[in-house]
């Protein structure tokens, strides 16, 4: 299993409507970076939802219920989107300052690649920011 982080604007696609929706596919991916990180996820890769801009905080986990397909908003074949459903809420939100102030995860992609929608997270830092939020697995 492989961990991820999407980013969301709550006034968007915030976690709470997720939750209600229960489902759905992450589309409008328009960075070949982020796009090749949706190519590499696998079903059951569980994802950091991290709402951007309001808040600038990881609230939730989600889980990858659906490898990479054509993105159905676009015709353009270089596109893909995933289908990911709610996972779990974290116990406590994690700011993008913890994590900045955490010096274990001062590589993280959400620091070093701030504008990236789609990043990988490696298994130290998952375990990291789940203490943080003081949630369980």
């Amino acid at each position: 299993m492989a961990y991820w982080l999407i980013k969301s604007e709550p006034f968007k696609y915030s976690w709470e409507k997720f939750q209600q929706e229960g489902r759905t596919f992450w589309d409008g991916v328009r960075n070949y970076q982020a796009r090749n990180n949706l190519k590499a996820m696998k079903e059951g890769d569980l994802l950091f939802w991290y709402h951007s801009n309001e808040g600038m905080e990881i609230v939730g986990i989600a889980k990858l219920v659906k490898e990479a397909y054509q993105d159905p908003t676009t015709t353009d074949p270089a596109w893909v989107v995933v289908d990911v459903a709610p996972y779990k809420k974290l116990n406590k939100p994690v700011t993008l300052a913890q994590v900045k102030a955490n010096p274990s995860l001062s590589q993280m992609a959400l620091v070093r690649l701030g504008r990236l929608s789609v990043q990988p997270v490696t298994e130290d830092e998952w375990h990291i920011v789940m203490d943080m939020a003081e949630t369980e697995g």
